[in-house]
């Protein structure tokens, strides 16, 4: 296997010395938090967003206000991509079904899916205010059933963003905060006086929200670890480089950190794409950004054959990937870590990210090896059931039971299948003895 890294982001070590000096910053603060509560929190939006407000619950007031502000040509596209991400949740909703069995005569087993009670959902705001995160997690929240949905995202400019607040209000939101950062994720999984917490986190954010994330994990439940935006082009010859360079930096732009891959079987794409970036980069708007992510987090691969190439890809596990090569459906068939796939040159990251109808808040840093994304099904927990129906069928896999229990030592466990032995079946079974 020859593979050639024509260009490499920077050493993990670096990386590791970045996330270690997050993690101590989070944990400080997610303390703070619990200790201060709402003192706490309204100190953190001053500090970070300078916003102080008389409470950042919004009211059903502000909240027409906010919408109030939103262009009509906007409210029309929040709907049109409202449409599209609520019917493609519908349809995934449909597909996952309560069961009952009958596993043996007189033996019922089951299980129920049931929405998780209480979820808060983070829309980041700060350099680009994330919209379309407002309909991923909020209104797939609402289609799972989630009877208390709480929306959170940062101030812009001083004050709530209309169309997040309206994509929040339409998407099925029944609490709205006009909250950034740590002190958002951190009031809503612990609870502060206004605020009651939540049973599950779920959204993107920045490298600290995403770390809130990770330490609050267990005390509440949370999508997946959703870190920097991490975008993977696959191509070979049947696309240009202005194309693959377009998708590259497309999401670069997302942040100073977020990684972009080109992986190829041909040296003159690939040198090809290398310059094109530098082309664009010239004269993209949001070149300050990106450039500093390609710098420091672009990679280009040159493999010598598409067998490479995809266990390259599987290897990394990389959050979007974009497949445009003679043999699309081959991949489909064959990658098994990945965030999303958008296959073909017809499509782009940018319709799954906005406005297509499959969800945008994926798995990073590798978590595509044993996740997926946010989906309608995340917001359920699949509980099972069983019972017996027939005094037969209670003795008999008490039998069984009480000797599995003895086998392990477990002389509480046997009793309480020997007495239902007793009870249902034969006679006479002692205390702790195991059915024979």
């Amino acid at each position: 296997m020859t593979i050639q890294h024509l260009k490499t982001s920077k050493p993990d070590a670096e990386k590791a010395e970045d996330d270690a000096r997050v993690r101590a910053t989070v944990e400080s603060i997610l303390a703070d938090i619990e200790a201060r509560g709402d003192a706490a929190v309204r100190e953190l939006s001053v500090k970070f967003d300078k916003y102080d407000p008389a409470a950042f619950r919004l009211t059903a007031s502000e909240i027409e206000a906010a919408m109030q502000k939103v262009s009509a040509r906007d409210m029309e596209d929040i709907r049109f991509a409202q449409d599209q991400i609520r019917g493609f949740a519908q349809a995934q909703r449909a597909s996952m079904t309560d069961i009952e069995v009958e596993t043996l005569p007189g033996v019922i087993l089951g299980h129920r899916n049931i929405p998780v009670q209480s979820v808060g959902c983070y829309v980041p705001g700060g350099k680009f205010p994330m919209v379309a995160s407002a309909h991923m997690s909020v209104l797939t929240a609402s289609v799972a059933g989630v009877p208390r949905i709480v929306a959170s995202a940062p101030p812009v400019q001083g004050e709530p963003h209309p169309a997040i607040v309206a994509a929040m209000h339409m998407g099925g939101a029944h609490e709205i905060l006009c909250l950034g950062g740590i002190q958002a994720v951190g009031a809503m999984a612990l609870g502060t006086e206004s605020i009651e917490p939540v049973h599950m986190l779920v959204g993107p954010g920045n490298a600290f929200v995403a770390e809130a994330k990770r330490q609050l994990f267990g005390r509440v439940g949370i999508d997946l670890f959703a870190g920097p935006t991490e975008t993977m082009v696959i191509a070979d010859e049947t696309v240009d480089a202005e194309l693959c360079a377009t998708d590259l930096l497309g999401q670069a732009e997302h942040g100073y950190n977020s990684p972009a891959c080109l992986i190829t079987n041909s040296s003159k794409l690939a040198e090809a794409t290398l310059a094109e970036v530098d082309r664009l980069l010239k004269i993209l708007p949001t070149a300050e950004t990106a450039s500093v992510s390609w710098r420091d987090y672009g990679d280009v691969i040159l493999c010598d054959t598409h067998d490479e190439m995809l266990a390259v890809a599987n290897d990394m596990a990389y959050e979007h990937v974009q497949v445009m090569t003679d043999r699309d459906d081959w991949y489909l068939e064959n990658m098994n870590a990945y965030g999303a796939l958008f296959l073909g040159p017809r499509t782009n990251v940018a319709n799954g990210d906005k406005v297509i109808g499959t969800n945008h808040t994926l798995p990073t840093k590798k978590a595509g090896r044993y996740t997926g994304g946010l989906w309608v099904g995340k917001f359920l927990k699949t509980h099972s059931y069983q019972k017996i129906l027939t005094d037969e069928a209670a003795a008999m896999v008490g039998e069984y039971g009480s000797r599995l229990c003895m086998l392990e030592g477990f002389i509480g466990h046997a009793e309480q299948c020997n007495i239902r032995v007793r009870r249902y079946g034969r006679k006479n079974v002692p205390y702790g003895a195991a059915a024979e």
